[in-house]
């Protein structure tokens, strides 16, 4: 019988945003390419980060964001980005009010749940906002004091106008009649590398193959998710969602699949590269662009598709 190598596996949060692995656990690709992934969640960029620099992970699932921070602090030793798995932001803005003809510009003189200062989901928010001619704290507010797993209780009692949510939180709060889903930040900020997997260096040169494998996986389920409906697709992940029944989890599936939220491949668009630094810049928690080059090693996604 064949041993399979274990891979522990640390993503930043559980969210259907990230369909295509769970496609990929729940459908036995990962031990079709004999490995044993075990996942823990981070609940956050930052601890995600800090999973793997403390050898907690051999691999993590999180914003591009956190592996640019740590090479920017000048170590020697930083992580690599190796395989991307989702191309736009997974927040939606939820307002109290049905706002069918919603525009950017009607957040003027309103407040906002957004997210921990220096995360993605809150620079994509704040980089949306100054695009559309507004600023923050004169124009409108932004509410930034509240942890990542309470912004939809806040938002129920009472706190903010709007707020942005991650999924299954924003439909929850739509089917509760509290909240209504106005705007995708992800359509609103453009193609970025928003969530990617991650690993040290030294995992990389030691491990290539278990990383080409996992590599590999990743990409059977994007391809999957690529080639198969909504309902398919929520049928196969709802053992890892299952407080959200299959309707729920179908329309949400089906919202992230309309805005195109998921690679067809691992690999890291330069492009979205470029953008997300710009984001980055602009928020002011990045002071210079870094080199495509530096953070990202394209050889594992390059194989798999190529099978060379």
């Amino acid at each position: 019988e064949e041993t399979l190598t274990p891979v522990r596996l640390n993503e930043v949060v559980h969210s259907v945003f990230y369909a295509p692995q769970y496609v990929a656990q729940e459908l036995g690709f990962f031990e079709e390419e004999g490995l044993d992934v075990s996942v823990a969640v981070g609940n956050g960029a930052d601890k995600s980060m800090t999973a793997l620099l403390s050898d907690s992970a051999d691999i993590a699932l999180l914003g591009t964001e956190a592996g640019l921070y740590v090479y920017a602090e000048g170590k020697a030793d930083y992580p690599k980005t190796f395989a991307q798995l989702t191309q736009r932001a997974g927040n939606f803005l939820v307002s109290r009010e049905k706002e069918p003809d919603f525009q950017w510009s009607d957040l003027e003189g309103k407040s906002v749940i957004g997210g921990r200062l220096g995360g993605m989901p809150e620079m994509v928010l704040e980089y949306i906002i100054k695009e559309n001619g507004m600023t923050i704290g004169k124009d409108m507010e932004i509410i930034n004091n509240i942890d990542f797993t309470s912004t939809a209780g806040a938002f129920l009692g009472e706190v903010g106008d709007y707020t942005v949510e991650f999924e299954p939180a924003a439909t929850t709060l739509e089917q509760s009649g509290k909240g209504h889903i106005v705007a995708s930040l992800g359509e609103a900020s453009g193609y970025v590398p928003y969530t990617v997997y991650m690993a040290q260096d030294a995992f990389l040169q030691a491990h290539p193959d278990v990383v080409e494998a996992f590599t590999r996986a990743i990409y059977k389920g994007q391809q999957w998710v690529e080639s198969h409906s909504a309902a398919e697709i929520a049928k196969v992940i709802q053992p890892q969602f299952a407080e959200t029944d299959l309707d729920t989890l179908t329309t949400i599936v089906e919202r992230y699949q309309k805005q195109d939220t998921w690679k067809t491949d691992p690999t890291v668009s330069p492009e979205g590269f470029v953008l997300i630094q710009k984001i980055m810049m602009e928020g002011k928690e990045l002071s210079q662009e870094i080199p495509y080059d530096s953070i990202v090693v394209t050889e594992f996604a390059e194989k798999v598709m190529t099978g060379k």
